[in-house]
């Protein structure tokens, strides 16, 4: 096979790549706009799946692993019945977990916003900008404060924010794939 041959075959498996994850962000971006609350059971759905077979892997470690000492076996046991039970849980009702986990994630996004801007103010003696630094601080502490006040609220936004750019970076990304060429 020629060189330039070689070249059409990468920038070929690279364009269907990126077309490939381009559709799919648009799909799922899609899905999360016009069903939030059946999209987000979903992905409860596929960490309760993860989280069962996890279970699964600690028992079998910690029963089956012959080399592991009794606190190694004991603890990949009760690590994996704790991840059991939480997958099951989960799967009896994923809305309830998608709702949790909702809470969860808007809560710690907004301890992030507030740390975030709580660092930030840290960096006002080596920055130029000293300006941006304080907007960025306060703005960063303001959202988070009011993110941990409404958390589900605030997820609710994120994932709306989330659909609505995977519709775009997709959108972007399958552009990118059939303008791809080789040199």
């Amino acid at each position: 096979m020629s060189t330039q041959q070689s070249a059409r075959t990468v920038v070929g498996g690279i364009r269907g790549a990126l077309l490939i994850g381009g559709v799919l962000a648009v799909v799922v971006g899609i899905l999360i706009l016009l069903w939030p609350g059946k999209t987000a059971m979903v992905v409860a759905g596929i960490i309760a799946a993860w989280a069962v077979i996890a279970g699964v892997v600690n028992i079998a470690l910690g029963v089956l692993s012959r080399s592991a000492g009794a606190w190694s076996r004991v603890g990949h046991i009760v690590l994996g019945l704790i991840f059991l039970i939480a997958g099951i849980v989960a799967f009896s009702n994923l809305g309830l977990a998608a709702g949790t986990l909702a809470t969860f994630v808007g809560a710690l996004v907004g301890i992030l916003w507030i740390v975030e801007g709580v660092v930030s103010l840290t960096t006002l003696g080596g920055t130029r900008s000293r300006g941006w630094t304080i907007a960025f601080a306060v703005l960063s502490i303001v959202a988070g404060v009011l993110i941990l006040f409404a958390p589900v609220w605030g997820a609710l936004v994120l994932w709306v924010w989330l659909g609505i750019s995977l519709i775009l970076l997709g959108a972007i990304q399958i552009v990118r794939a059939t303008r791809l060429r080789t040199r």
